[in-house]
């Protein structure tokens, strides 16, 4: 199993890292009026699952719900070169899916399946096995701006492999504005003892949505 940092299918990792890093050293690249085309040269999975190898109109529809955009790598790719950023909630929020200088650029992103890629996608070496892949960004002036990417920054060999600290911070933003405050210091204390809890402490170690209109009790 691998760490999910960003709140997607877990192909699209690692591209959204690549995508945050041109994003912020290349600032132009945000803008539709600068791009020609967009690939992802990558593994045969990503292209055809969540690529435009899966001829989805749905992968390129602002309207399409969560689920499709959450599976779709070129609205992601998309999304994360131009805001820097990946949330788990305004990543997906119709306004922008459907903002007209993201949808512009988004129709400009497609993907390509690359046979090395897709070896590396396969492999059973875990210093080889790869989820990313390479992007070729060819701007109106004709430059072309080249760079891969293997794993997610996240990954045990990625650029910022998540330690403890980044789990804890993943729950907290998570659980923000689902579970009280006071929730989620309790169930991060007793998680942080999880080796010494006793057989009573085990039956709390639970959430509880108090502030969801059913409150949904264990682990979710």
């Amino acid at each position: 199993t691998y760490t999910k940092e960003h709140s997607a299918e877990y192909q699209a990792q690692a591209w959204i890292d690549l995508a945050r890093r041109l994003g912020a050293a290349r600032p132009e690249l945000r803008d539709p009026a600068n791009i020609e085309s967009i690939v992802l040269a990558t593994s045969h999975h990503t292209h055809y699952v969540i690529g435009s190898g899966a001829n989805d109109p749905q992968k390129y529809d602002p309207n399409a719900s969560r689920e499709t955009l959450d599976h779709s790598i070129p609205y992601i790719f998309t999304v994360a070169l131009q805001d820097g950023a990946w949330d788990h909630v305004a990543a997906y929020a119709p306004e922008r899916a459907s903002r007209p200088d993201t949808v512009e650029l988004w129709r400009k992103v497609t993907t390509v399946e690359d046979p090395e890629w897709t070896r590396r996608y396969h492999s059973e070496d875990p210093a080889e096995k790869a989820f990313g892949g390479r992007v070729e960004i060819t701007l109106t002036s004709g430059e072309r701006v080249v760079e891969e990417i293997a794993v997610a920054d996240a990954h045990p060999l990625g650029a910022r492999p998540f330690a403890r600290a980044d789990y804890v911070r993943k729950f907290r933003t998570l659980a923000a504005g689902v579970l009280e405050d006071d929730e989620t210091e309790r169930f991060l204390s007793l998680a942080e003892r999880l080796p010494e809890l006793t057989t009573e402490e085990l039956a709390e170690l639970n959430v509880i949505a108090e502030s969801l209109p059913v409150a949904p009790e264990g682990l979710f």
